[in-house]
């Protein structure tokens, strides 16, 4: 079958964008070029070789002549702008590389505006709403409060999408991500660095005394959204809050991964991270609900599904 739509994906060898190849591969209509420069992406994230209607480049999108030069090659009809610089630590200790992600924002616009390019999709971020003035946050009443670099970026990054739209009428949906976890994501984030300290009995650390409360949502249910909202053009020029809104306290999330694994891990609690590690985050996901029209996967079986991945048993060997 001859592909309907050329898709490109910008980190997709990275947690979520993996997952959303995978997904949009489940059509064959659909040939998706995924570009990743492998800094935190991973080969092994990629789609099984058997399958055909994809192709990967190394490529950064922050240099221009690297993305100019895949995104004049195809002429595509959907971009989906994933890549960036994530992790609280690793964004904190590389400043510098965090505030480049405008300049890949910036060359995704640009080749995307008078091209072929449909619609383009914006991997935002919870941290947007800073240390929160409300719970839970709303896509449209609650003030961002965006101080640390990352945060910033991906407030700015939004501003390009909705000021091309209207300088240029390219529309644009951004996803604002509440830490999504799964088999495919990276240690050093909370969820995958807990289960692995729990599986290997060695000390769970946690930054602070522990009471931060955060919502956590399986990447299944993330991916579906994303998914459904580009089959069916939801959201057109608009943002959506993409996480599930129940709450859970870090030591909370600690403890029950050790009962769950039957672990003999020990809790070591750390210093406080300086910044970027807000009290509380809380979605209002009305908008996501409605879109799925299911009960989301809570944390529990999202754990007991990542133990017995093999892709995640394989990552942390």
């Amino acid at each position: 079958m001859k592909a309907k739509n050329k898709i490109l994906v910008t980190g997709g060898a990275g947690n979520i964008g993996s997952a959303l190849v995978e997904k949009l591969l489940s059509n064959p209509a659909n040939f998706v070029v995924i570009v990743d420069d492998l800094s935190t992406g991973l080969l092994s994230k990629l789609p099984k070789p058997e399958q055909t209607n994809w192709k990967f480049i190394k490529a950064d999108v922050n240099q221009a002549n690297d993305i100019s030069s895949v995104m004049l090659s195809y002429n595509f009809d959907y971009v989906f702008h994933f890549a960036a610089v994530v992790g609280v630590i690793r964004t904190q200790e590389n400043p510098i590389a965090v505030l480049n992600d405008i300049e890949g924002i910036k060359n995704v616009l640009n080749l995307s505006k008078n091209s072929s390019v449909k619609h383009v999709y914006f991997s935002s971020s919870s941290e947007v709403y800073g240390e929160p003035v409300e719970l839970p946050q709303n896509e449209h009443s609650t003030p961002l409060n965006s101080r640390v670099p990352y945060a910033v970026v991906k407030n700015v990054g939004e501003s390009f999408f909705r000021s091309y739209w209207q300088a240029f009428q390219l529309p644009y949906t951004i996803f604002r991500f509440f830490n999504t976890y799964g088999p495919n994501q990276s240690i050093d984030f909370v969820v995958s660095r807990f289960l692995e300290a729990a599986l290997k009995n060695k000390k769970i650390p946690i930054y602070g005394d522990g009471s931060q409360t955060r919502t956590f949502t399986y990447v299944d249910d993330t991916v579906e959204v994303c998914h459904r909202i580009f089959e069916k053009k939801l959201l057109v020029n608009d943002v959506i809050n993409i996480g599930n809104d129940e709450l859970m306290t870090i030591r909370d999330l600690a403890e029950l991964t050790v009962k769950l694994t039957g672990s003999t891990s020990q809790i070591e609690f750390l210093p406080p991270l300086k910044e970027g590690d807000m009290t509380r985050r809380q979605p209002d996901n009305k908008k996501m609900r409605e879109i799925l029209n299911k009960k989301l996967i809570n944390i529990e079986e999202g754990i007991k599904r990542m133990m017995n991945d093999e892709r995640f048993l394989k990552s942390i060997e």
